[in-house]
């Protein structure tokens, strides 16, 4: 990194004040106070904040399928087939009740996927109370995890570093013996207020957006070659003892911290290999200009390289923009198609390989990633085939040990917004206290400011209660086989017939096949499956009397039922 370069861009000025991006250098300076931390956690446990950048329309990213006309005549030119078309949504839970059947933007078949197994949460209605639908303002509030009307200088994230790793003070005291690694990390080339500590002191170190940017920044470290300035970079001696050469002492302190991570994290990255999972880098299907390249992939990849390398940084945030989606969010002749058709494509496909590369690293109960967006978009579309601002909208959750399910009901669609049904600071409040292991006094108190173990709306009425972590060691299994699963046979034992009560969460075909006690093949039989509960009647008066096991194979099935004929 070229000093001199670092430094005019601080912008030197006799007697005024100098500026660290946009901060003043005295907020930053090292005789400031700052808010005391306590690692009073010690877990393992890392969290990854996905960023949705301009307001997801969440409406066609998870489509209510109980009131599909009226979803259709909200928004006509934009609406996701449902029942004709090569390319239809894809219903997400036959288990769930009528009223909150959700069906997915048809290129989001890998969060289908991860959903099956229980890898994956929607939370329906997601926002805060009088959401003003301002892109900045809607950022800030919910990077620092405050109110509509609160003005806070610190991020929530900050303060939850700043409140496990007191008594050490960052950055004074970082790097360390106990915390070699940056606090947090946040690819791109900018630092959130997500992660400012009060007094406006960023604790995250930003690192491109993949394996190839986090290379380049290590190669460039070194080099202060330009002739007659200090190689360090220093002001002239004659401002020794000055309160200007204080202040840039501590940011060239700061600068020498941020080349010390940059180079702990090459090594953590050397140490770590990469899996032979496959990241999806092009959207598959034709796309507008700027839109194929999968922006998620490198970031998540990295993420997970760090990750195998046994980083010990606890919060990391990637980011995918686009979804300011006024005009052109679908091909007016394909309304399956278009900019937020390879957004939910990107997202879906990037998050399922991530999920897979952390498996292949022994690494999978350890993550949890979770979404955001400022806003949601409206209901109705307009003009332009596309989505203005709006207010609520949906969170997804993604990870081995989340809570699997769809929380929260479809939204009123005679509204103009979609309303408040959680406040997005119940789920980050849950992270903090099932996930990370924070108390819920200390989230109350010091990070939020407020109870939201106990919300409620703008008008009082308490909001519903958020558990985001299974604590299940075969959840996983258990819901898998609550959506795919096959009954005893009926009757059993059987003269001329019997039924299969088959319940599967995905259209297809299933095999079954009755074998002999001695293992012989009796039969074959394929059968086309509905997704929900199927009834498959076999005929068996063909079969002599006798004991018979019935095998049968589908997506996400493979089980086998004794039979007894008559």
């Amino acid at each position: 990194m070229d000093r001199r370069k670092f430094i005019k861009r601080l912008g030197f000025a006799a007697g005024g004040a100098v500026a660290f991006n946009g901060i003043p250098i005295k907020l930053l300076s090292s005789h400031q106070p700052l808010k005391s931390l306590l690692p009073k956690s010690d877990n393992d446990k890392v969290l990854v904040i996905l960023q949705l950048h301009g307001g997801n329309d969440s409406t066609n990213s998870f489509i209510p399928i109980d009131n599909y006309d009226l979803y259709y005549s909200r928004r006509a030119n934009i609406a996701i087939p449902y029942k004709s078309g090569n390319r239809t949504l894809i219903p997400l839970d036959s288990t769930l009740n009528p009223a909150d059947q959700v069906g997915l933007h048809p290129d989001m078949i890998d969060f289908k996927s991860m959903y099956d197994r229980g890898h994956a949460a929607v939370y329906q209605g997601v926002s805060y109370p009088k959401n003003n639908g301002s892109h900045f303002r809607g950022r800030d509030i919910w990077f620092m995890g405050g109110d509509y009307d609160d003005y806070y200088s610190s991020g929530w994230v900050g303060r939850y570093l700043n409140h496990i790793y007191a008594p050490s003070e960052y950055p004074d005291d970082f790097p360390n013996a106990g915390m070699p690694d940056p606090l947090a990390l946040e690819m791109g080339n900018d630092t959130s207020l997500l992660f400012h500590q009060e007094g406006n002191i960023p604790t995250s170190i930003s690192l491109g957006n993949s394996p190839g940017q986090l290379l380049n920044q290590i190669e460039n470290l070194e080099g202060f070659a330009d002739e007659g300035i200090d190689p360090r970079g220093l002001p002239p001696e004659h401002l020794a003892g000055s309160p200007y050469k204080k202040e840039m002492d501590w940011i060239l302190g700061l600068e020498d911290k941020s080349e010390t991570y940059i180079k702990r994290l090459g090594e953590i990255y050397q140490s770590s290999n990469e899996t032979k999972v496959d990241y999806p880098e092009i959207y598959p299907f034709n796309a507008p200009s700027g839109s194929l390249r999968n922006p998620l992939s490198g970031q998540l990849q990295l993420v997970a390289r760090l990750l195998g390398g046994d980083i010990k940084t606890k919060v990391f945030l990637v980011k995918i923009g686009g979804f300011d989606t006024h005009a052109g969010q679908v091909e007016g002749s394909n309304t399956t198609m278009g900019v937020h058709a390879t957004k939910m494509y990107h997202i879906s496909a990037a998050m399922k390989a991530f999920h897979e590369d952390l498996k292949a690293r022994g690494l999978q109960d350890r993550v949890l990633t979770i979404s955001m967006s400022e806003f949601g978009r409206r209901i109705p579309s307009n003009g332009s085939y596309g989505t203005d601002h709006g207010k609520g909208g949906a969170v997804m959750v993604f990870g081995n040990r989340v809570n699997p399910g769809v929380f929260g009901t479809n939204p009123d669609l005679t509204q103009s917004n979609i309303g408040l049904q959680f406040d997005y600071r119940q789920l980050y409040a849950s992270i903090l206290h099932e996930w990370l292991g924070v108390d819920q006094a200390s989230i109350n108190n010091d990070i939020f400011f407020k109870d939201f173990f106990n919300a409620s709306d703008e008008n009082g009425n308490p909001l519903p209660d958020v558990e985001m972590i299974s604590n299940s060691i075969t959840g996983t299994n258990s819901w898998l086989g609550k959506h795919y699963n096959v009954a005893n046979p009926f009757p059993n034992p059987a003269a001329d017939s019997t039924n299969l009560k088959i319940q599967s969460n995905e259209a297809g075909k299933v095999r079954i096949e009755i074998i002999s006690i001695t293992g012989q093949s009796i039969g074959v039989m394929m059968k086309p499956l509905m997704q929900g509960s199927n009834d498959i009647k076999l005929d068996l008066s063909g079969l002599k009397s006798g004991i018979y096991q019935i095998r049968i194979n589908a997506k996400n099935i493979n089980d086998s039922k004794k039979l007894i004929k008559n």
